[in-house]
């Protein structure tokens, strides 16, 4: 028995209302309740019969993310929400809002277990996976809120809590769901995935057919460094990450973006700039310069602003493409590397 009809895919919602003896089109008509008009009761669906709103109730419950604690920056409208998840756990998801854009940041799993050194929802550990309506649930659950007000989701960037690409099948389920063309129609190229460099998953996703956005988390221009900062880096190195990133490049034809947090006296020197630009000197890339986001317990500092600007320059003079990027949300602890549900 499926646990969540947001779990499903179309074809999996027609098969089983078909083995239930129901037309091909209440499939559809089911469909455009769940993703397209948002609905959160059955009993709102009146133009399904009500044996079948009855036996959907019964056999497939609506299982939504309960909402708790919300912090907002009300100067940025930046919204931080935890949500409830049926079995007691609970992730943090992000609601950003920057001129006419309306982004959802949403969490892959409970917990992370990459265990980067300077993000806060690592040194939670990790807990479990997320299933695919759990995470498509948390764009859902804003996607109510702002049709209230005439607006509606224009971006997802799948950069919360978690590593998306070691819950890959739920993930990608999750984003072909949002982008279903019947229901929420998402457009792909809305889609932002960040990842630590899983090279399995980024060759993966190569295949899928999708031109989602790719990031890749960096952080470091040597293998020594980067398996300090990001332990799981051991198991790839950084060449086989940006051969995966160049495959995937040519598979999609999108530019790869680079995270990289910048760590003052640890990764932001002149000779790093240097090292990092050599790495993707001629590749179809683009460089996102992250000033690290404090958290508790963490034991890094954020570099002087004169830092970060002298960093970017020498990318520039060296012809890498790059941006600073000022992570919203920061003052609610929003920002990147910030989110958790426990100490």
């Amino acid at each position: 028995m499926w646990r969540n009809p947001f779990d499903l895919t179309y074809e999996e919602l027609k098969g089983l209302l078909s083995g239930w003896g129901e037309p091909p089109y209440r499939a559809r008509q089911l469909w455009a309740w769940l993703w397209r008009r948002l609905a959160t009761d059955y009993r709102d669906m009146t133009d399904l019969p009500s044996s079948l709103r009855e036996r959907l109730a019964r056999e497939l419950p609506l299982l939504l993310p309960r909402p708790g604690a919300l912090q907002l920056d009300a100067e940025e409208g930046t919204e931080k929400l935890l949500l409830h998840l049926p079995d007691g756990e609970a992730v943090e998801t992000v609601l950003m809002r920057e001129g006419k854009r309306r982004t959802v940041c949403v969490s892959t799993q409970v917990g992370c277990p990459v265990g980067c050194a300077f993000c806060a929802t690592g040194r939670m550990g990790f807990v479990r996976d997320l299933s695919p309506g759990e995470i498509a649930g948390q764009v859902l659950h804003f996607a109510r809120r702002l049709s209230r007000e005439g607006e509606r989701v224009s971006h997802v960037v799948i950069m919360g809590m978690g590593e998306p690409l070691l819950n890959y099948q739920a993930t990608l389920k999750a984003i072909r769901n949002l982008n279903h063309p019947a229901g929420f129609s998402l457009g792909a190229r809305r889609f932002t995935l960040s990842t630590v460099g899983v090279v399995p998953g980024i060759l993966r996703l190569a295949r899928e057919g999708l031109q989602l956005n790719l990031a890749i988390s960096l952080h470091a221009p040597d293998q020594g460094l980067r398996e300090e900062l990001v332990p799981l880096g051991s198991r790839w190195p950084i060449r086989e990450v940006l051969a995966a990133a160049d495959l995937y490049a040519l598979a999609t034809g999108r530019r790869v973006s680079f995270e990289y947090v910048l760590l003052s006296g640890v990764n932001d020197a002149p000779r790093q700039a240097r090292a990092l630009a050599r790495l993707l000197s001629g590749r179809l890339a683009h460089v996102n310069l992250i000033p690290f986001n404090p958290a508790p317990g963490l034991p890094f500092r954020r570099p002087p602003e004169s830092r970060v600007e002298a960093f970017r320059r020498e990318l520039l003079r060296h012809g890498v493409d790059v941006t600073v990027r000022r992570s919203r949300g920061v003052r609610i602890q929003a920002g990147c590397g910030q989110l958790r549900t426990r100490p």
